[in-house]
């Protein structure tokens, strides 16, 4: 019996039909319901017979276009996931009040508010952004595609494993009840002996890694592969915003993954990194995740200026006003973001001097970030402008945003941070950033570029609804969490007392079914630009007039970007065109060298997710059997010699020519 007990210990370590929840209705029907639209997907692929297309044409490619598509649909998943929990918390307070406790435990609810921290930020805006730079950044640089096609195919797949990880903790055990940022002792082994936090460290580990590669691989990409001519102020501004986003990624993302593996240690290894009354420090662990945590937000917004830089520019016609300064305030904003990382906790006992410090640089980070603010409004002026709706969400991000930069300033007053640090003011700001900066600026990158991915427009009625339905209800669903803030209600709260709260918890409710009418509408430009993606295809070029051709490729590009090499006199690509004629040779076309598919990337990455679900459940075996499967793996690949193939010049002559008499009729 002993022995038996034993063998199923090693087998299955903590794992149990305990871990299943039985008893939590909400997760069992959200569990039914993802086991039938999985076989239902499942089926519809079998049925059109698209498993080898997927696995050949997608999953195993190394084009950094088509990885870039997959990065944002990972991103639109994901999101669906996040906003379920976002609705779930926001009815919860809309009702539960006085003898009504709402029909979310309070156990679970703090398992909701970490999850939609941990995924909005980590997989939702993260994946949306590295795809809009994957796809984005080689075409305007002039290159055939990122330094190191391989590894953007890893990245990807190591991010969404982190991704299923968080996933799976859905329905087979818990998440953590920690917050999204998991700080210690809450996150100790004392305080959370589940398997919540050890989720939390493992998804975010895996990811953690596909994303710092990533961030190598454009910043080589950026630095080394640019087109003969490209100086580094003859770069796009989109280009700019990326190589500093990039930067940023690899310099602090190590740091996330030491925090995380430190507290991996304590809580496994029994070490004391973070436990104050062995030697360790628990305030040591805040400031690392926040030396990591503040860059972040940098990382999110600064690919979205470079995107509002490039959709005003083209929308009003002009030149970006003020480049060079644009580009200065863009490395200041990189710079600045290392330097205010304290001001996410004013209120642990710092001490006067080192929050004023931080409060100073926090005052000053708004300068540069006020610098751009200008320059578009400067750009816009006396500008032709197009209100098509990549301007439209421009628009709206200035108005919005400009208000979450003006009570981020207030709360960057260590005085004024102590009352509000704690209540729903911050969220409301962080959201007001958030929301208002990065999420506007991935939709309006999303509708400016999806001509250049997809050779259409996307549908532009369902287009404009969701445009009202988020911009509207994002006042409605967080003005009321400012009020509330100001009337001291704390956040992370899943149940309330007095009942003079409630309309405006209710009043939130209703601007998050608008957000999510507006979700449901963005679902729906994309279902109806696909179905009729035949009779909306302009056969002329680029329907933005030109300036999304990124040096003349075609829309979509062939999998190669350029037959030749462009060669760049100008930092403004249409104006370019225009000035120096159009210089596309159609001759001498020789074969062009591009490496093969990969299934190493997606084998990998499964292989550590097995790894580190193994890890979190103690299933020692399986950890063994499948870290060995993964080196396996690994060094089978760097053996495979052959991957390498030539697109013959017959087929690039013929897919030039044709491209040409398509882009000659509007430069």
């Amino acid at each position: 019996m002993q022995d038996s007990l034993d063998l199923t210990k090693l087998l299955f370590g903590r794992l149990s039909w305990d871990a299943i929840p039985f008893h939590e209705p909400i997760l069992l029907a959200t569990f039914a319901g993802v086991i039938v639209g999985g076989l239902a997907l499942v089926a519809l692929i079998t049925h059109f017979r698209q498993w080898g297309n997927l696995w050949n044409n997608w999953f195993t490619s190394i084009d950094h276009k088509k990885i870039g598509i997959m990065y944002m649909i990972l991103g639109i998943i994901m999101f669906l996931r996040g906003f379920a929990d976002a609705l779930m918390m926001r009815a919860q307070q809309a009702f539960a009040f006085g003898a009504n406790k709402g029909f979310l435990p309070p156990d679970h609810y703090d398992q909701i508010f970490t999850a939609h921290g941990v995924i909005m930020i980590f997989f939702v805006a993260m994946p949306f952004v590295t795809g809009l730079m994957n796809y984005v950044v080689p075409l305007q640089i002039g290159a055939r595609d990122v330094a190191f096609p391989f590894l953007n195919n890893f990245s990807f797949w190591m991010t969404t494993m982190g991704a299923v990880l968080v996933m799976a903790s859905l329905f087979v055990g818990e998440f953590a009840r920690t917050g999204w940022l998991a700080y210690p002792p809450l996150s100790g082994i004392l305080a959370s002996p589940g398997v919540g936090v050890d989720y939390y460290i493992w998804s975010l580990q895996i990811a953690g890694v596909g994303t710092l590669l990533s961030g190598v691989n454009l910043i080589v990409t950026i630095v080394k592969m640019r087109a003969p001519g490209m100086g580094l102020m003859k770069m796009p501004v989109f280009v700019w915003t990326s190589l500093c986003t990039n930067i940023l990624i690899v310099i602090t993302f190590p740091i996330l993954t030491a925090v995380l593996a430190m507290l991996g240690m304590d809580r496994l290894f029994d070490t004391a990194f973070f436990t104050n009354d062995r030697g360790g420090n628990a305030m040591m662990y805040v400031n690392l995740i926040w030396i990591w945590g503040h860059p972040e937000v940098y990382i999110l917004i600064l690919p979205a200026f470079g995107i509002f830089s490039e959709v005003v520019s083209t929308f009003c016609g002009k030149r970006l006003f003020g480049y060079t300064s644009m580009v200065y305030a863009t490395c200041v904003i990189m710079v600045l973001s290392y330097l205010v990382w304290l001001h996410h906790f004013f209120t642990m006992g710092s001490g006067a001097s080192v929050n004023s410090f931080f409060g100073i640089t926090t005052m000053i980070i708004s300068i540069p970030t006020g610098a751009k603010i200008f320059n578009w409004l400067f750009t816009m002026y006396r500008g032709r402008i197009r209100f098509e709706l990549p301007m439209m969400w421009t628009v709206s991000f200035m108005l919005t945003f400009v208000i979450g930069g003006m009570t981020g300033v207030m709360l960057a007053i260590p005085a004024a941070d102590f009352v509000l640090h704690n209540s729903l003011f911050l969220i409301a700001h962080f959201h007001n950033v958030i929301i208002g900066g990065v999420v506007f600026g991935l939709f309006a990158g999303f509708n400016y570029w999806a001509p250049k991915m997809f050779g259409v427009k996307l549908n532009q009625f369902w287009g404009h609804v969701s445009f009202w339905m988020w911009s509207i209800g994002f006042w409605f669903a967080f003005l009321p969490p400012y009020i509330l803030g100001f009337m001291g209600v704390t956040r992370r709260t899943s149940h309330f007392e007095d009942p003079e709260l409630q309309p405006l918890f209710q009043i939130s409710l209703f601007g998050t079914l608008m957000i999510a009418a507006g979700i449901g509408a963005l679902l729906l430009q994309c279902f109806f630009t696909w179905k009729d993606r035949a009779k909306l295809r302009d056969v002329t070029g680029d329907p933005w007039d030109g300036r999304t051709l990124e040096w003349a490729t075609s829309s979509p590009p062939p999998d190669y970007n350029f037959a030749f090499t462009p060669v760049v006199h100008d930092n403004d690509t249409f104006a370019d065109m225009k000035k120096n004629g159009y210089q596309r040779p159609l001759k001498d076309f020789v074969p062009i060298h591009m490496p093969k598919n990969t299934w190493a990337g997606f084998v990998i990455s499964a292989l550590s997710a097995v790894v580190g679900f193994g890890i979190i459940w103690h299933m020692w075996l399986l950890v063994a059997v499948s870290f060995v499967a993964m080196m396996a793996a690994i060094i089978i690949h760097t053996f495979n010699y052959k991957r390498d193939f030539y697109i013959p010049a017959e087929e690039v002559a013929r897919t030039e020519e044709a491209h040409t008499r398509l882009l000659k009729s509007y430069v």
